[in-house]
């Protein structure tokens, strides 16, 4: 009888120990979604806030062109979109249009090669993700 007791014993024990072991199993993917979501959560807030500041940068930019002395004011800004990790698409004239990073709104000439004429509006990467292309000018050659 005792040996009939140990090996129920043994087989209630293996049974409670798979059982802990899968309790914590499903703990451990819990706790990893759980940081997962959080994780998130947090860029769609951060990609909500900084679609709503662009505007604003757009308006500042229009505002530096048009008056000399806030060229200071441009150095400042862009060091600070740098450090928020916020990066323009370089669009700048002659450079190689390209339909992921552009959005051409109007074409010029009828060449094979596609550049960059001017640049209407900015675009921008998020942590090197584009959330806004730069909205250009494109002239053929």
């Amino acid at each position: 009888m005792t040996n009939k007791k140990a090996d129920e014993s043994a087989v209630k024990i293996t049974e409670l120990t798979n059982d802990l072991q899968r309790t914590r199993a499903d703990f451990e993917n819990y706790r990893r979604q759980v940081e997962q979501q959080k994780l998130q959560y947090g860029n769609v807030v951060k990609n909500t806030t900084i679609m709503k500041f662009l505007p604003l940068l757009d308006d500042l930019d229009r505002a530096i062109a048009a008056n000399e002395a806030l060229q200071p004011l441009a150095k400042n800004l862009e060091k600070t979109l740098n450090e928020l990790k916020l990066e323009r698409v370089d669009s700048a004239a002659g450079t190689p249009f390209n339909p992921d990073l552009h959005e051409a709104v109007m074409v010029e000439g009828d060449g094979e090669k596609e550049l960059v004429a001017e640049t209407l509006r900015a675009g921008y990467r998020y942590e090197g993700e584009l959330i806004r292309p730069a909205m250009v000018k494109v002239t053929r050659q």
